[in-house]
């Protein structure tokens, strides 16, 4: 019988949850802040380092005699994927336990090619980055991915995505698992970036909410320290909320002057196209902001209020502490924020708003890869991941 049997229930999942932060500590604070023998708390903290995810500091100060030595998390130990799928591109990186980014690749294509081939790109790309970062599979923990549409969580499944065609119900964990062998977790695109933005950002902020303004719009919603999904998966779905004052703009939802209709990239570049100028994409847009357009200038302006006219009913639901606005919209500066500013300050009561800020994407482009590794990260470190790695010692 192994010397760690039964660790795993009485709690060495518990003593890494204390060290994830990073912190080294030593023995004897373990042993007190856990109100445990250090003999036992000795037991736990080998049953780690055989696992490779804590290890030695040696630079406690000594108290006379021989210095203690302290404990730490080993962020560099395991790794895991993050997966960003855009519309029309793909970004993958290694990180390591806390984040950090190791290695990462992108390459553009169209996410109407299919799961197969999508999914078959990323493995290519996550093999040659695992070994450009002179790892193996087994240094593997899990694999976090970001699609731009609906997922059931449970599943991992995308849910009747408009802009994904042949991705309804496709087993996306399924397929990856087959190569590299570890879980898989899928998620909106928007909601890992929410979860990217925070972890980079504002790792103290409870209530935030991320919004992208690209191809598509969408929120991801942090509330209480906890992303929030809704019953089906599609909380902050903000995108096919209804803008006042349109002109009957059709949307591919069906309905008319969605917000997305109205105030995404494509949607602005469409307004401008009608004033003669050449655009077709949301980088387009940003191009013109660039140079100076007053036409391009106006129209983001605008846009930037239709968004704030939604967000300003969001802030008072929700009452978030922080709005971050991310996506190609947002790289064009200070007016489109600007009008996004000037709407929610405006329709939403002082008390909502005299702590709130509302500002642009600090991960910016990588704010994806980021969220989809937390999301591995989440689940290869939680305490029952903990758990079953401790068991499997025996």
């Amino acid at each position: 019988m192994s010397s760690f049997d039964g660790l795993a229930s009485s709690g060495a999942s518990e003593l890494f949850q204390i060290l994830r932060d990073g912190r080294p500590r030593t023995r004897s604070e373990l042993a007190e802040q856990m109100g445990l023998a250090r003999s036992t708390v000795t037991l736990r903290i080998e049953a780690l380092m055989e696992l490779g995810l804590v290890g030695f500091v040696n630079d406690a100060v000594s108290t006379g005699g021989r210095p203690s030595s302290r404990i730490a998390l080993k962020a560099g130990s395991k790794v895991v994927l993050g997966v960003d799928i855009g519309a029309s591109h793909l970004q993958v990186a290694v990180t390591d336990l806390t984040g950090h980014i190791l290695q990462q690749s992108a390459r553009s294509i169209e996410i109407t090619q299919g799961p197969d081939v999508v999914l078959q790109a990323v493995v290519e790309l996550g093999s040659k980055l695992l070994i450009d970062s002179g790892r193996v599979l087994t240094d593997l923990l899990a694999i976090g991915i970001g699609v731009p549409g609906p997922v059931e969580h449970r599943t991992g499944r995308p849910i009747n995505p408009p802009i994904m065609p042949g991705w309804n119900g496709y087993d996306v964990p399924g397929y990856l698992q087959r190569h590299f062998h570890v879980p898989v977790l899928v998620d909106n695109d928007v909601n890992i970036m929410a979860l990217g933005e925070r972890n980079v950002a504002w790792p103290k902020v409870d209530n935030l909410v991320f919004v992208k303004v690209a191809t598509g719009i969408g929120a991801g919603i942090v509330s209480s320290g906890m992303l929030q999904r809704g019953a089906d998966g599609v909380a902050g779905d903000i995108g096919h909320i209804r803008v006042h004052g349109g002109t009957g703009v059709p949307c591919h939802c069906g309905n008319q002057d969605c917000l997305e209709a109205v105030a995404s990239g494509p949607a602005v570049a469409s307004k401008l196209r009608s004033l003669g100028l050449e655009a077709s994409t949301g980088e387009d847009v940003v191009r013109l902001v660039g140079e100076g357009s007053t036409g391009a200038i106006h129209a983001v302006r605008q846009a930037g209020r239709d968004v704030g006219e939604v967000l300003s009913a969001c802030v008072s639901l929700i009452n978030p502490s922080v709005i971050v606005i991310g996506g190609s919209m947002a790289l064009t500066g200070e007016q489109f924020i600007a009008g996004i500013r000037e709407m929610v300050y405006s329709r939403t009561i002082p008390l909502a708003t005299q702590h709130l800020q509302i500002v642009q994407s600090s991960s910016g482009p990588n704010a994806g890869v980021l969220g989809a590794s937390m999301l591995a990260i989440h689940h290869a470190m939680s305490p029952h991941r903990i758990d079953a790695m401790v068991l499997g010692l025996s």
